[in-house]
């Protein structure tokens, strides 16, 4: 027999049967918007007559070397609910609704059972927010990754009223900075993480870390938190000036990018508590404070910027929603940039 493409490393039965298992798990988060099926060659959907004037926000990201710790866990049905939460939150900072969501999912051998556990993942994530898993792409390319390995990227499209859209433009000198907790290292630094655990210090992924009372395994793989239901809430009742979602480049990298040219953000690092996976990162690694701040979210997921007004009835409010929130600090009349206090 002479040559076939499964030989050549695609298996066309096998991404048929995990189109199959896809197809199931995404139709629980369609809606009536969602006018096609998976498996279409494109994907419809019909914008929502609620809207008045909308403006379409759209996003798109991975989960970066957190996958090699799935990878080492074999553990995969959480780390497709990272990628969703990751984007929800990204379009959340402009006051953005989800409305859909599409994936990418790239591996040498394709296995329908890890394509399954992937998309569990991303179906619940998306139903929590009410965003339908509308579709994606599954890539066989053998001999481009290892073994056992993959890449996943998502993209998602939200709305906004046009004249609901947040964006920065108007924090001012004297509002005031609230922090949404994070819950550890949601999706980023985790190349340093990394390093840290396995190289520096030598340890396995099944290590119990009392310091942690956890193994290594579960705190790595905690899902990047989601804060679009505790925030929607907030905006349909107080006046949300800027919102930043603490990633990659860490709490100075990101608040940075909402502020105006006449503000500075001036932040108490003392003035929230911090997840202790941090400090075993810093102890372990032997890294310096601002080295920290520049890599991980140090405990913050989300930043919201509100008026001085508002300020204590917000936090009462996020709290009973469920948040643990902190008063960071304020706005002050300076140049565009974040002040890190007691660093």
């Amino acid at each position: 027999m002479g040559l076939t493409y499964k030989k050549s490393g695609v298996d066309i039965k096998a991404a048929s049967q995990a189109k199959k298992k896809i197809k199931a798990l995404a139709a629980v988060t369609f809606n009536p918007q969602v006018l096609s099926e998976i498996g279409s060659f494109g994907a419809f959907f019909n914008l929502d007559r609620k809207f008045k004037n909308p403006v379409l926000v759209s996003s798109v990201d991975g989960v970066g070397t957190k996958l090699k710790v799935a990878f080492l866990a074999n553990k995969h049905d959480t780390i497709g609910e990272d990628l969703v939460n990751h984007c929800v939150n990204d379009i959340l900072v402009h006051g953005a609704k989800p409305l859909f969501f599409l994936d990418y999912i790239a591996t040498g051998k394709l296995s329908p059972s890890v394509v399954s556990e992937i998309v569990k993942g991303l179906a619940s994530a998306c139903q929590k927010v009410s965003c339908a898993l509308i579709g994606g792409e599954t890539a066989q390319m053998p001999d481009f990754y290892q073994k056992n390995e993959y890449d996943l990227a998502g993209f998602i499209v939200g709305a906004v009223e046009k004249d609901k859209i947040i964006d920065g433009r108007k924090i001012k000198p004297a509002d005031q900075i609230i922090g949404l907790a994070s819950n550890g290292l949601h999706t980023n630094g985790y190349s340093l993480a990394r390093k840290v655990f396995f190289d520096i210090a030598g340890w396995k992924i099944d290590k119990y870390v009392p310091e942690l009372n956890a193994t290594l395994k579960e705190e790595l793989l905690k899902t990047h938190r989601c804060y679009f239901n505790s925030l929607s809430r907030i905006l349909e009742s107080y006046q949300v000036k800027g919102m930043a979602h603490i990633t990659g480049g860490g709490i100075p990298g990101n608040l940075v990018r909402i502020l105006p040219g006449n503000c500075t953000a001036q932040i108490d690092t003392e003035s929230w508590r911090k997840p202790k996976i941090f400090g075993l990162i810093q102890k372990l690694g032997k890294i310096s404070n601002s080295e920290m701040f520049e890599v991980f979210n140090m405990g913050i997921g989300m930043m919201v910027v509100v008026g001085k007004r508002d300020l204590t009835l917000i936090l009462r409010d996020l709290s009973l929603l469920g948040e643990t929130v902190f008063h960071l600090g304020e706005i002050k009349k300076g140049s565009k940039r974040v002040s890190l206090k007691n660093l």
